[in-house]
């Protein structure tokens, strides 16, 4: 009797503490739960970057037009076995290539790239596949987090970009090259920082790598020929301090997860260079197809009078805002998510905008939001368009800027808004 009362007083013991673990691991989840709470953006506020999602990946598939692509994230697992994962654009999205601000067409395909992004805004009209908000705890095939819910990009940049931004460079440590190939032991360090000793990581090169030094592109074999690198064998590089471009492709001896050199800039004239000639590319793009901005505030008057307060988006180069001054005429006209105008069509977004002057260009108070220039517009019209409200996307073109016509994939036809149009099915390719 005495040793069946101390068997059932300890099984209530063991089923006390049970309990007490269970519930103690359920509101610890629930804790979890609460202070993990997804973010989604808002219409009309640019999202703090600190709740953004931070990953990385390969760039493979690149739709400009509608400013989506998809990236091969980096994970603990095979980097080749991922499945590529789709991400769009936020209509403010800062891209950033060589240290410059840069469009999706101007990355190539295998460029590495850091991103920060968000849950989509409007799941009804994100231009990607919408997951569940927990789907980066999720592992597909083994890769934990290599498809995360937050594909809605805030900031996308490549390595030279990212490190310049965080004020960091790659000390290059050992050398091991044969026929114009090889390996490079390396590091990512804080630029100002000789007391932390961050990990080494090995990254391959080939004939292809560009080296560029002052105003030169050299190939390797100019390295070999002038003696600064060995034709063959080992050499220590003494961890000089430089800027790299980081691709993949495929390596052999079934090593799972490492980069290439696409570039190297030996000093800093050669990557102010780059950054210099990207500036200048993008430059012409934006006065080609319009800034983006969205709608804070519109003030109607009589007979299709009205004035539109505006955010002009951020991330470009100063002398895109130098061009809009009081007083200046200006066309605005409707623009989609995706930055593709909607009235226009076939005869140019010129022959459909609103026209007017320019009343104010003020910056804004406060610390500057990434998305946004911290710069607001003011713009009277005498013939507003359906398209300007607040919270929607508008392009703004000072009448300094060219007039020219889009191509046919950077426009909604009539202003057409159905998903077919917005974003394209196969059909767009023509019967032959």
């Amino acid at each position: 009797m005495t040793h069946l009362l101390q068997f059932f007083t300890a099984l209530g013991l063991v089923l006390l503490t049970s309990a007490v673990v269970a519930a103690n691991e359920e509101q610890r989840t629930k804790n979890q739960e609460q202070g993990a709470a997804p973010f989604r953006p808002e219409a009309g506020k640019f999202p703090p970057l600190e709740k953004a999602h931070a990953y990385r990946g390969e760039l493979v598939f690149v739709d400009h037009a509608n400013r989506r692509g998809s990236l091969r994230l980096t994970s603990g697992g095979i980097f080749r076995t991922t499945a590529p994962h789709p991400f769009a654009l936020l209509p403010y999205a800062i891209v950033r290539y060589h240290g410059a601000p840069a469009d999706l067409r101007d990355i190539p395909l295998c460029t590495m790239l850091h991103v920060r992004a968000f849950l989509p805004p409007d799941p009804k009209t994100s231009a990607v596949p919408v997951l569940p908000v927990n789907n980066r705890e999720k592992s597909p095939a083994g890769n934990l987090g290599t498809a995360p819910a937050e594909n809605h990009v805030l900031l996308l940049e490549d390595e030279p970009s990212y490190c310049r931004r965080e004020g960091l460079v790659w000390r290059l440590k050992e050398l091991e090259i044969k026929n114009r190939e090889g390996t490079i032991v390396a590091s990512r360090e804080a630029k100002n920082d000789a007391k932390t000793k961050p990990g080494d990581e090995t990254l391959t090169f080939d004939a292809a790598t560009r080296v560029w030094r002052g105003r030169e592109c050299l190939r390797i074999e100019h390295l070999i020929a002038e003696g600064i690198w060995p034709a063959e064998g080992k050499k220590a590089l003494g961890g000089q301090a430089m800027q790299i471009g980081i691709s993949w492709r495929p390596t052999p001896g079934g090593v799972f997860s490492r980069f290439h050199l696409s570039d190297i800039w030996l000093d800093d004239e050669a990557m102010q260079n780059a950054t210099q000639h990207q500036t200048e590319l993008h430059k012409t793009f934006i006065r080609s197809r319009w800034m983006p901005a969205w709608v804070d505030a519109v003030e109607y008057g009589k007979f299709g009078r009205a004035t539109v307060t505006a955010t002009l988006f951020g991330g470009m180069d100063t002398s895109l805002y130098a061009d809009f001054k009081p007083g200046i005429t200006a066309l605005m006209n409707a623009a989609e998510n995706t930055l593709k105008h909607t009235e226009g069509g076939t005869a140019g977004p010129t022959q459909m905008a609103a026209r007017g002057k320019l009343l104010e260009v003020t910056p804004l108070p406060g610390k500057t939001p990434l998305g946004s220039s911290g710069i607001q517009i003011r713009f009277e019209t005498d013939l507003i368009t359906e398209g300007m409200r607040p919270t929607r996307i508008v392009k703004v073109r000072p009448n300094s800027w060219p007039d020219v016509h889009l191509p046919r994939e950077e426009y909604l036809g009539n202003g057409a808004s159905n998903i077919d149009e917005r974003f394209p099915t196969p059909a767009i390719f023509p019967t032959y």
